[in-house]
């Protein structure tokens, strides 16, 4: 609405967020682009064949946000049950995945061209024997994210040059979080982009650690989506219509 309306706002798009809400086209295009991403397949009723799919295999709606309706399946009756709850309660297709065993990794982006890579922050499962992050789990704030990620150096910027391909390729703009599992062997791959972040939990935490209080993250997303409508920034804007009011007419 504000598109057609030509208010401006912050953050992606339409067809940024809708290219970055269907996980399987936001896959298809970090694959273009040589983002690594597991191995998927999409299904609808869950007897269609796995091919190479390997188990476990985590289970999601196609196009839903906040882990809804994330399962994992450990064999194919689970995967067909699975399957079949997100067909009849998301009444669309599921997206099946390979199960990445290791860490994750969330990139907070913050810009246009060239965006600012906030401090990199890991999920810490504790001893938990299913690693995932359910809807449940954001929902009660039941894990507690570590941020700075302890990561070398050239595995972070390996990380963030991966962010910043995934964010160019689905059209995000001003702001946007990237979800990455690095498996046993630090092989990283790219889980999803979220377009529209949360402002709080892990994105607030990761530019809180880069010196961001939250009216400051709040005005500089404001300043980036200003300089992409206008050109220049709210405060040199600011400036300028100063500059205008006292000049002699």
């Amino acid at each position: 609405m504000l598109e057609l309306a030509g208010v401006p706002y912050t953050g992606a798009g339409p067809l940024g967020n809708a290219l970055a809400l269907d996980k399987v086209i936001t896959k298809t295009l970090m694959h273009d682009r040589g983002v690594p991403t597991p191995n998927f397949r999409v299904m609808r009723c869950g007897a269609e064949t796995t091919c190479d799919l390997r188990f476990p295999v985590v289970v999601k709606p196609r196009s839903e946000s906040t882990s809804f309706g994330l399962q994992l399946a450990h064999e194919p009756a689970q995967l067909r049950q699975a399957v079949e709850a997100i067909v009849t309660q998301y009444a669309q297709d599921a997206l099946v995945e390979e199960y990445i065993e290791g860490r994750e990794i969330y990139v907070g982006l913050l810009g246009n061209g060239e965006p600012e890579t906030l401090p990199l922050v890991e999920q810490d499962f504790g001893d938990r024997e299913m690693r995932i992050f359910t809807n449940e789990d954001k929902e009660r704030m039941a894990l507690a994210p570590i941020c700075p990620a302890q990561v070398d150096r050239r595995l972070a910027a390996m990380l963030r040059d991966m962010s910043v391909a995934t964010f160019r390729a689905c059209q995000c703009r001003d702001y946007a979080r990237v979800d990455i599992r690095i498996d046993r062997s630090g092989q990283p791959f790219v889980l999803e982009i979220n377009s529209i972040p949360a402002l709080r939990g892990i994105f607030v935490q990761a530019a809180a650690t880069a010196g961001y209080s939250f009216s400051s993250l709040i005005n500089r997303i404001l300043d980036i989506a200003h300089t992409r409508y206008f050109g220049v920034g709210v405060s040199q804007s600011e400036r300028a219509s100063t500059r205008d009011a006292s000049a002699p007419h």
